[in-house]
C-alpha cells in the first residue's frame, strides 16, 4: 500500500493507493495548517482503508516547489515514517502531479503550463507537452514575464488572470494523482528533499561582536 501526500500548497492532501487504484483520499479544509493537519489526515486515511502503518509498502511525497515551512513538514514526515517503518520514500515534483491530472482528465489536447503561487507576486512555473512530460522548469518568476494565452493549470491563473487568461483545472496537486503517477511510473522520482527555488525568508542574523 502506497501512502502519498503533498504539502506544497496551503492545503494538505493525503491518499492511499493499493497498486491498482486509489483507495482513499482526504484533504485539509483550512489553509496553512500543515503541521496540525498532516498527521491526523494520514491516520484518517489508514483508518478508512482498514490498515495500520505496518501495512504500508512505500511513501511518496510532493517536494514542491513551494513555501519553505509547508514543504519541510511534508518531507520530514515522509522521511521519518520511511526510517521508522523501513520503507522507500519517493519525492515527486508537485507541479508534475498537477500536470498528470490535467492530462488524465482530458483538460487539454496539447501543450500547457502549470503555475502555482510562489508569493511575493511570483509563480512557480513549468511547461509540459500533451502527454504531461515536463519540458522546462520549474522556475520562479514574475507572471508578467511569462504571460501566455496557452492553457495554465494551478493557482497562477486564479491569482493573475490578466497574465494567464486560459485557466484549466486543477488548482492544486492531488495526493490521489500523485500516488497514481508513482504507482504507474508516470512521473519522475526524486530524492525526498524539498525543491526550493529561492532562499527561505527567515535567515540567521549576523554574529554578535564579543564584548570587550
Amino acid at each position: 500500500m502506497l501512502l502519498a501526500f503533498d504539502t506544497a500548497t496551503p492545503l494538505v492532501t493525503v491518499a492511499l493507493h493499493d497498486g491498482d487504484r486509489v483507495v482513499v483520499e482526504h484533504s485539509s479544509d483550512a489553509p496553512m495548517k500543515h503541521g496540525e493537519h498532516l498527521a491526523p489526515l494520514i491516520a484518517r486515511c489508514l483508518k478508512d482503508a482498514g490498515i495500520v502503518r505496518q501495512d504500508l509498502t512505500a511513501i511518496a511525497v510532493g517536494v514542491g516547489p513551494g513555501p519553505f515551512t509547508g514543504l519541510r513538514v511534508g518531507v520530514v514526515t515522509a522521511r521519518t515514517l520511511g526510517m521508522v517503518l523501513e520503507l522507500p520514500v519517493y519525492g515527486v515534483c508537485s507541479l508534475d502531479a498537477v500536470a498528470l491530472e490535467v492530462v488524465g482528465t482530458g483538460a487539454v489536447d496539447g501543450g500547457f503550463l502549470v503555475a502555482t503561487d510562489a508569493r511575493r507576486k511570483e509563480v512557480y512555473l513549468a511547461s509540459y507537452d500533451a502527454d504531461g512530460r515536463r519540458l522546462e522548469g520549474p522556475v520562479v518568476t514574475k507572471p508578467a514575464e511569462v504571460a501566455t494565452d496557452a492553457p495554465v493549470a494551478g493557482a497562477g491563473p486564479l491569482l493573475y488572470p490578466e497574465h494567464f487568461p486560459h485557466a484549466v483545472a486543477p488548482e492544486r496537486p492531488s495526493a490521489a494523482w500523485l500516488a497514481a503517477g508513482v504507482s504507474a511510473e508516470l512521473v519522475g522520482l526524486l530524492d525526498p528533499e524539498p525543491l526550493y527555488l529561492r532562499r527561505p525568508d527567515a535567515v540567521a542574523g549576523a554574529p554578535r561582536k564579543p564584548v570587550s
